[in-house]
């Protein structure tokens, strides 16, 4: 059991950087520190391994899904706890990571997202019904916009991997997107219009006496 635990995590890995074609069954041997027989006595072939990837980052989202449903929050804040624990997910688990990616690039596997936009779509039903939501904000509309801010945290993961490692975290910045989804950008549809720009230089020299 150990032996295809570790075959599973090299295999994330491999298939997190390099994708499903561009990962080869010697190479995860070599990252492993096994030989191609003992790969190939637990997954005869790629796909197989892949297969077991794909299982283990749907396993572990849906236990931290699981462990989140049990506080006792209302459903919208839910919805939110809920993205912010699938971003945390796709920054620590190389496993998610190569789920998502997995899923993507072999058609006919089951996508990450099947793992939990059902309880997105169930839990935004409720915060409809409660008054959560604006008359206007369908669930179906909201439920795609958290498709969206989940991909979009994916995206901004995959283009930092190996740069600075004191970029802004996802989840951080996730937050805050949130947050303006909820009171919206429009300044004239919340009431608040903006103040006018200062003349060029006026602002520097009224903030420089104060």
């Amino acid at each position: 059991m150990r032996t295809r635990q570790v075959l599973i995590r090299a295999a994330a890995q491999e298939f997190d950087l390099r994708g499903y074609d561009g990962t080869s069954l010697s190479r995860i041997s070599s990252v492993a520190g096994m030989s191609l027989g003992a790969i190939t006595f637990h997954f005869p072939t790629k796909t197989h391994l892949a297969d077991a990837v794909q299982q283990e980052g749907r396993a572990v989202t849906l236990a931290a899904l699981e462990r989140l449903a049990a506080e006792p929050v209302a459903p919208l804040r839910m919805v939110i706890d809920l993205t912010l624990e699938l971003t945390r997910l796709m920054e620590q688990e190389p496993s998610v990571r190569s789920a998502i990616r997995l899923g993507r690039e072999r058609p006919g596997t089951e996508a990450w997202s099947d793992a939990w936009l059902p309880m997105v779509r169930g839990l935004l039903d409720r915060a409809y019904e409660d008054g959560q939501l604006r008359t206007d904000a369908l669930p179906a509309d909201v439920t795609t916009l958290v498709e969206h801010l989940t991909s979009g945290a994916e995206a901004y993961l995959r283009g930092r991997m190996g740069s600075d490692p004191a970029f802004e975290s996802a989840v951080a910045q996730l937050k805050r997107v949130w947050h303006l989804a909820l009171v919206g950008v429009s300044a004239e549809a919340s009431g608040m219009p903006r103040q006018p720009e200062p003349p060029a230089g006026e602002g520097a020299d009224q903030e420089a006496t104060r």
